[in-house]
């Protein structure tokens, strides 16, 4: 066992990118997300700051060049700036790119602090532009305060990227309107098919939309053009030459994205699931918080990558069908 050894799956996949969530709390109450109703860990499981930092540490030293910070809702923790600044010492010193994903609800107060910190781009969830919409969705009429926090992120210097989950007959007529604003913002939006993660009050097959269905549409209206872009995620991406602006996909359930798969997520209790539809998964936390924590750090590390399969398994191809995983996104970290 050599403590820095890089991390290389048994598909000989590099891993180089680590989405750390550190909290399952959210603000909103997405309907695709979690039930009204959720229940959130008890705040002694979760890592403390510390802990989080002393594991992408840990992370680094295996070649992570790439930490995303995500929840839940990450702006929600309250100690998260100090983490954020901490580990944005760590960027030009082994760590190439540290990003967020947020709802922005609560990034116009933090936003400054976030790029001086050493994040240079942030990822935010927005699915439609319609307050009333958003409000049905989210569960919260929260959406102002999302449009200004996305404005004091492009204010501060951050480069903003939007992410929109693909809803039949919730926001399926009004994607391209989205687009067209993200794009007169200077903004890059991505496209995800819904994900079967977790139990929820409305059944996902009503609202899933293939991007395969969304792209004819909207290459009826629009000329779509490849391009190689790539930020370390599963996105493909093209040109929308009458936008100006980049449109990406993710589709885990239409085309399938595993072969190469760079990533690996940490949960706020410091499970490390090798793969987001899988349930494989070492406990981090006990490896912190035992006598010899670099060691049991190492070896932990080591049966992740045995044990990270080689593609996960999403599928809603039925009504009232059960989700693929009983976890919430917001429990592994979107």
């Amino acid at each position: 066992m050599k403590l820095n050894a890089p991390l290389v799956d048994q598909f000989a996949r590099r891993i180089t990118y680590l989405r750390l969530s550190v909290t399952d709390r959210c603000d909103l109450r997405c309907s695709y997300c979690m039930p009204e109703r959720q229940v959130f860990l008890p705040r002694k499981e979760v890592l403390s700051l510390e802990e989080l930092h002393e594991l992408s540490l840990g992370f680094i030293a295996r070649g992570i060049t790439k930490i995303r910070l995500t929840g839940g809702e990450p702006l929600v923790r309250r100690d998260m700036i100090e983490l954020v600044q901490a580990l944005g010492r760590k960027v030009g010193d082994g760590l190439e790119e540290l990003t967020m994903t947020t709802n922005a609800t609560r990034l116009a107060q933090f936003a400054e602090n976030i790029r001086a910190a050493g994040v240079r781009r942030v990822n935010v969830s927005l699915d439609t532009l319609d307050r009333e919409a958003f409000a049905r969705l989210a569960r919260r009429d929260s959406l102002p305060q999302v449009l200004e926090g996305i404005a004091a992120a492009k204010e501060a210097g951050l480069k903003v990227k939007i992410n929109t989950v693909a809803l039949k007959g919730i926001n399926e007529d009004t994607i391209p309107d989205l687009i067209a604003w993200a794009h007169g913002e200077g903004f890059d939006i991505t496209l995800i098919e819904v994900m079967p993660l977790g139990e929820v009050e409305e059944d996902r097959f009503d609202h899933y939309l293939p991007l395969s269905a969304v792209r004819d549409r909207l290459e009826r209206q629009w000329t779509l053009t490849a391009n190689d872009h790539r930020t370390g995620g599963p996105a493909r991406y093209v040109d929308v030459a009458e936008t100006g602006g980049r449109l990406g996909f993710i589709t885990p359930l239409t085309n399938n994205f595993c072969d190469g798969c760079n990533r690996i997520r940490v949960t706020a209790t410091g499970q490390l699931y090798a793969c987001l539809g899988g349930n494989e998964r070492v406990d981090l936390r006990a490896a912190l918080r035992s006598d010899n924590p670099d060691a049991e750090l190492a070896q932990a590390l080591d049966v992740a990558m045995k044990i990270k399969p080689e593609r996960h398994h999403f599928v809603i191809d039925k009504p009232g069908g059960a989700p693929a995983l009983s976890r919430h996104m917001s429990m592994t970290g979107g």
